[in-house]
């Protein structure tokens, strides 16, 4: 699979996340803590940069970052970086200390809807309960310490978080009563485990954004901001590179996973099928939550008719858990 593209538009809100190279602790002390949360917080003095909710969770981390200008990946090679060589410095060695790349996620920033930004909230937030680390009969789970809740707890915070955003998407008031009910809505979540409805999961992994498919459609049709400036020294994406890519994407699990759900892989054959043959839609939900290309794109390669019916296909499979499975075991399994 292709990597994933950087998304950089002004304004834009993420998902930020970045494991230890092969699953290795990151945060060792609590002094390996105090000095990311130093270098976050200039980052976020030197770009701008709001956080809404953060974790830090030994061997990886999370937050909802929002970017009020477009520089993501200034932004997270400086901080990276700064933290790798003071890590590596302090015990003496040389090497990665991060897996990979870190992932970044858009999250649709609509106040209208909120859903995606409070689900996101609590995933961040409810991971030391996941971990059994707080929470439930593990004790209050704002009394982990490395985590943004425990300022939510206090109301006494650093300038670069931001707690108001969280508390007006769970329709509360920004003063102490507010926060108090955003703690106990997040206790009660953390004596059940700590876990998301199995549909906010699902969304977690759709993959490339955090939304709905009006959310995607504005993240493809902004031309200015998907040109992601590679600050590696690979040149800018421009908007038809992005589809492109996509399309590769789309056409490699085409190939590869046609035949596992009972459709030809070539477009003659295919429109020889029913528009609403279940392998195609199921197909249509990988290519919908694996890659970038448009309903319109799938439509007309898997001979499915009206744009509108690939989504109201995909709507009726995602609702289908027998129909659903086999998309979930291509995923577990080989994305």
């Amino acid at each position: 699979m292709a990597r994933p593209i950087r998304f950089q538009y002004p304004g834009a809100i993420y998902h930020v996340m970045a494991r230890g190279d092969g699953g290795k602790l990151i945060f060792e002390s609590k002094e390996d803590c105090e000095v990311f949360l130093a270098r976050l917080s200039e980052a976020c003095s030197s770009c701008g940069w709001q956080i809404h909710a953060w974790v830090l969770m030994g061997n990886h981390f999370h937050l909802l970052l929002e970017t009020p200008q477009a520089n993501l990946v200034k932004g997270m090679k400086w901080l990276l970086g700064v933290f790798s060589q003071g890590w590596n410095r302090a015990r003496g060695r040389k090497g990665h200390v991060f897996q990979g790349r870190y992932k970044s996620i858009p999250v649709n920033d609509s106040e209208a809807d909120p859903s995606y930004f409070r689900t996101l909230a609590d995933y961040i937030h409810l991971n030391p309960a996941r971990a059994g680390l707080a929470g439930g009969k593990h004790g209050n789970l704002a009394s982990y310490q490395w985590s943004s809740l425990s300022y939510y707890a206090t109301g006494k915070h650093p300038q670069w978080l931001v707690t108001e955003r969280v508390l007006q998407a769970f329709e509360l008031s920004r003063d102490g009563r507010g926060r108090r009910a955003y703690l106990a809505w997040l206790e009660s979540k953390a004596d059940e485990g700590g876990l998301v409805s199995e549909k906010a999961q699902a969304a977690l992994e759709r993959g490339w954004y955090l939304g709905d498919d009006t959310f995607k459609d504005k993240l493809l049709d902004l031309k200015d901001a998907f040109i992601g400036m590679k600050m590696n020294r690979e040149r800018a994406i421009s908007v038809d590179a992005l589809r492109e890519h996509g399309e590769r994407d789309a056409e490699r699990l085409i190939m590869r996973f046609a035949d596992r759900l009972g459709i030809p892989d070539d477009s003659v054959a295919l429109e020889k099928l029913p528009k609403g043959d279940l392998g195609k839609a199921q197909m249509a939900l990988l290519l919908a939550r694996r890659t970038t290309v448009s309903r319109k794109w799938m439509a007309k390669r898997l001979a499915m008719g009206h744009p509108g019916s690939v989504s109201r296909q995909i709507g009726i499979i995602k609702q289908n858990e027998e129909w659903s499975q086999p998309i979930n075991e291509i995923e577990e399994k080989f994305c």
